[in-house]
């Protein structure tokens, strides 16, 4: 790989030249950063970065290159990488090609050698924001600027955009191989990483995945035992139809919300959704079990959050709390039958603490 000079420039006016990978054009979305040491491919490959440039805080990116096995969906949906090294020649006996080379095929394009540490630190104090990752033909940093500027303004905001609909399948579909006597989940897709799936699956359920404006009366002659709402990018505020179709399910089968579902959920139940500042996104965020007293180390993705004084009049308990900035990570209604958490109990980046909640839910809830 030759790389080329390239640069991320931020809303707020900064810019960092470095080098480019991937595909060699321009992009933008809102800039996050994911404190995740490992596991680039499952983050490139995850539906809900849609539209977002991530920084990663990890020094070094492309050392295990990519293969078939660890992707999350079907493409590489975010609209940017940035790393502070790249490197182009992989060492892991999985690995089928360069990170390099996979970005370019998607049309992602990268930038690294600059310094992730202080765009971290921007965005940690000024707050998720747009961004542009562009290759750089001047050499002049007032031309680079106005460039950046010019090709920043055709960047919408992550705020009041409805990402769901275009991540989501466009039919009903089974997921695996499926034995018509299995026990069976309906699985509505905002957006959902397989892992979410192949972990259904792996406890024996059939899994049938839904478009996310599936018609909650046709759900109810699938006759499922359970329903599991999924993960998924853009504003929960904004997600057309979905909010009536799961109170079109509340209080008649069993629900299981996760991350973009869990919004949706409380949105469902009359509770509001916000924008947190820049939004929880890595694999070591801990959450207190307020249920069972103990602390899990999770993995997360989410930029909005639910209102936690809302749920206290919805007939819902808190169940899981932030111990980062004490945001409502999960809630639960056996009345209602449904069990919600913020964060992905499918991802085990090296504890596998969170996993237990599928177990949790199926012998809770599904009789």
């Amino acid at each position: 790989m030759s790389p080329w000079t390239a640069a991320l420039y931020l809303e707020n006016g900064q810019l960092f030249v470095g080098k480019g990978f991937g595909a060699k054009t321009a992009r933008g979305g809102e800039a996050v950063f994911n404190t995740g040491m490992t596991g680039y491919q499952e983050i490139y490959t995850d539906p809900s970065y849609y539209q977002q440039v991530v920084v990663l805080t990890g020094s070094e990116v492309g050392n295990t290159g990519v293969n078939a096995d660890d992707i999350e969906s079907t493409s590489a949906f975010l609209s940017g990488v940035v790393v502070r090294e790249y490197n182009d020649i992989p060492s892991n006996w999985r690995s089928t090609g360069t990170l390099s080379s996979y970005l370019d095929r998607l049309g992602v394009p990268g930038v690294f050698d600059i310094d992730t540490r202080e765009v971290t630190r921007v965005l940690r104090d000024d707050g998720a924001q747009r961004s542009i990752v562009f290759p750089v033909s001047s050499t002049d940093r007032e031309s680079i600027l106005k460039e950046a500027k010019d090709l920043i303004a055709t960047v919408v905001s992550m705020e009041g955009l409805d990402l769901v609909s275009r991540v989501s399948c466009q039919k009903p579909h089974l997921y695996g191989d499926t034995s018509a006597s299995a026990p069976r989940f309906v699985v509505y897709d905002y957006g959902v990483k397989t892992n979410i799936l192949r972990s259904l699956r792996t406890r024996g359920f059939g899994v049938q995945v839904v478009p996310y404006n599936f018609p909650y009366q046709e759900v109810m002659k699938i006759n499922p035992q359970a329903v599991l709402l999924s993960n998924g990018p853009g504003d929960p505020s904004v997600v057309p139809d979905a909010v009536g179709m799961i109170q079109g399910l509340l209080g008649k089968k069993p629900i299981f919300a996760i991350c973009m579902g869990h919004q949706l959920l409380a949105r469902a139940l009359g509770c509001t959704t916000y924008k947190l500042k820049f939004g929880h996104h890595g694999i070591n965020h801990p959450v207190k079990d307020c249920i069972q007293n103990k602390i899990l180390i999770t993995s997360q993705n989410h930029g909005f959050a639910v209102k936690e004084d809302d749920l206290a009049s919805r007939e819902v308990k808190v169940s899981h709390k932030s111990l980062n900035d004490g945001c409502v990570e999960g809630y639960s209604s056996e009345k209602l039958q449904l069990l919600s958490v913020q964060f992905h109990p499918e991802a085990r980046p090296g504890p596998s603490d969170a996993a237990n909640i599928f177990d949790h839910f199926v012998k809770g809830f599904i009789r």
